[in-house]
């Protein structure tokens, strides 16, 4: 039988702070044992911002917000979206499971490390009471795969400049080599990205929970098998190990190995300057000047833009942001916090100003004149994350779900009926099997159209820059403009997303 939490633990409720929080990170150039809490006892660098790796191994000490860790968290992971075609409101269950173990398990505490960091903020993430005293084995080890993967795209993309990441058992990143990616019988890591100012793909396997030396032997096994596979094109191989302990900091151990090649191919029918454009990190910093940037980003946004597009008519809002996206390029990170945004808070003060002499419809029109766009947003049922977009990439994911769905139904065993008959009598093994071919099926169908989707994603994406947000929703009314603001909120924002958070629910100091 499992002890009570302990009395000393404060039964408190969470305080209000700004949710700025300090990673400990490791990079190295293989696994080798546990550090003995050099997470608090070495030496740390400060971390200046990379859009690679650092020039020099060692403990660095990054700042990041729990926004940036839930936005890693709802973007990484398998695409569910090929079986949401005809029922998007399932949208929501899915981005449920991807942030609910990171708020149901971890915390926060203060630490004084013996080498502090100029600006540090000295509050660390950590395991709270009820896994360190109440969680069973199972749903432990569906946590460390959640929290796996959100802090290996935090590090990969926030702090690395990764472009998007794609999970590698859908075929990799060279065609010609898909089908020995897909081979079952191999061991191969989690996922895979193309990193623009390296000129090369990454290769990406995520661990995480208590990691040690013996689980990081064997993602690195996993990656140089996948290495071998991509052979004479130029990659790096990267582990992330998420570690953490009850009691204990989050850190992360980052080992990698840089292999020399030919460089990264083209993707197919892209211009070789269009492409190259990409830029480092955030595709969202090139969306107005290369097509498959706007294609990459409208996939990485289909859950929320299934999310949104599904939500109750009650549930929407629309929040104001400065309708300059350079604003919001990458500098730290992908997201901006908009509490601390001086340019966010001016303008959104005279848009408050203006609304006390029109209603909503010329208020819209008049806020657009000063220089604001309006996001759609609404919260996720069951969370306290609220999740948006702008008009401009709302209606590109709107023409991206209307070809996928096309798809779906001109591809036998995509549609419902075909799967059923497909599915019974089958092995719990073997209907995975049958899912991820489908999903396989749809991937390449996806990609074999991508010269096609071009110019269709860029007429959606510049003509909902004029869109009323009712034509776009195919609803009569427009959602509510919320000028006035919510202080229990969080907020961020990228060129073209929103993300905001409870203050009240962010992970509790003292956990």
């Amino acid at each position: 039988m499992d002890p009570m939490i302990p009395a000393h633990v404060p039964d408190a409720p969470p305080l209000t702070y700004a949710d700025s929080f300090d990673i400990p990170v490791l990079f190295r150039n293989g696994p080798t044992d546990k550090p003995k809490r050099q997470w608090r006892t070495a030496e740390h660098k400060a971390w200046t911002g990379s859009d690679g790796f650092p020039a020099t191994d060692g403990w660095y000490a990054p700042t990041t917000t729990w926004r940036e860790i839930i936005k890693a968290a709802t973007e990484v992971g398998r695409d569910v979206t090929p079986h949401l075609q005809n029922q998007p409101q399932y949208a929501h269950g899915e981005l449920v499971a991807r942030v609910a173990p990171l708020y149901a398990y971890l915390g926060a505490h203060l630490v004084e490390p013996r080498h502090p960091v100029p600006g540090a903020k000295g509050q660390r993430l950590t395991l709270n009471p009820v896994y360190a005293h109440g969680t069973e084995r199972t749903a432990k080890n569906a946590a460390a795969y959640r929290l796996g993967m959100t802090m290996t795209e935090w590090a990969c993309r926030s702090l690395l400049g990764l472009g998007q990441t794609e999970h590698l058992e859908l075929g990799g990143p060279i065609p010609a080599l898909s089908e020995t990616f897909k081979d079952p019988k191999k061991k191969l890591p989690d996922l895979w990205g193309r990193h623009e100012m390296e000129q090369m793909y990454w290769l990406i396997e995520a661990k995480g929970g208590n990691v040690g030396v013996d689980v990081l032997r064997k993602g690195w096994a996993q990656l140089a098998a996948g290495s071998e596979i991509l052979g004479s094109y130029a990659h790096r191989t990267v582990l992330v190990g998420a570690s953490v302990r009850p009691g204990d900091d989050l850190f992360l151990t980052i080992d990698h190995d840089l292999h020399a090649g030919q460089p990264p191919l083209i993707p197919s029918g892209s211009d070789s300057d269009d492409h190259t454009a990409a830029g480092p990190g955030n595709l969202e910093d090139r969306l107005g000047d290369n097509d498959d940037a706007l294609i990459g980003t409208a996939r990485a946004q289909m859950l929320a833009y299934l999310a949104l597009r599904s939500a109750p008519a009650s549930q929407l809002r629309t929040v104001p942001v400065p309708a300059d996206r350079t604003s919001r390029h990458r500098r730290s990170g992908l997201t901006t916090p908009l509490e601390d945004d001086t340019l966010t808070l001016a303008m959104r003060a005279d848009a408050r100003g203006a609304a006390l002499h029109g209603d909503q419809h010329n208020l819209r029109a008049g806020i657009r004149s000063m220089g604001l766009d309006d996001f759609l947003s609404c919260r996720i049922p069951g969370t306290e994350v609220y999740l948006g977009m702008s008009r401009k990439l709302f209606a590109a994911c709107e023409r991206l779900h209307e070809e996928d769905l096309a798809i779906a139904r001109r591809t036998p065993g995509l549609r419902a009926e075909d799967q059923m008959a497909v599915d019974q009598g089958l092995s719990e093994d073997a209907q995975e099997e049958q899912r991820l071919t489908r999903r396989r099926i749809f991937r390449e169908q996806q990609e074999e159209a991508r010269p096609r989707l071009r110019p269709l994603l860029r007429e959606a994406y510049e003509r909902g820059a004029a869109s009323d947000w009712s034509d776009l929703l195919r609803r009569p009314q427009e959602p509510k403009l919320d000028l006035e603001g919510d202080e229990s909120l969080l907020e961020a924002a990228t060129p073209e997303t929103y993300l905001a958070v409870s203050r009240y629910d962010v992970p509790p100091i003292r956990a």
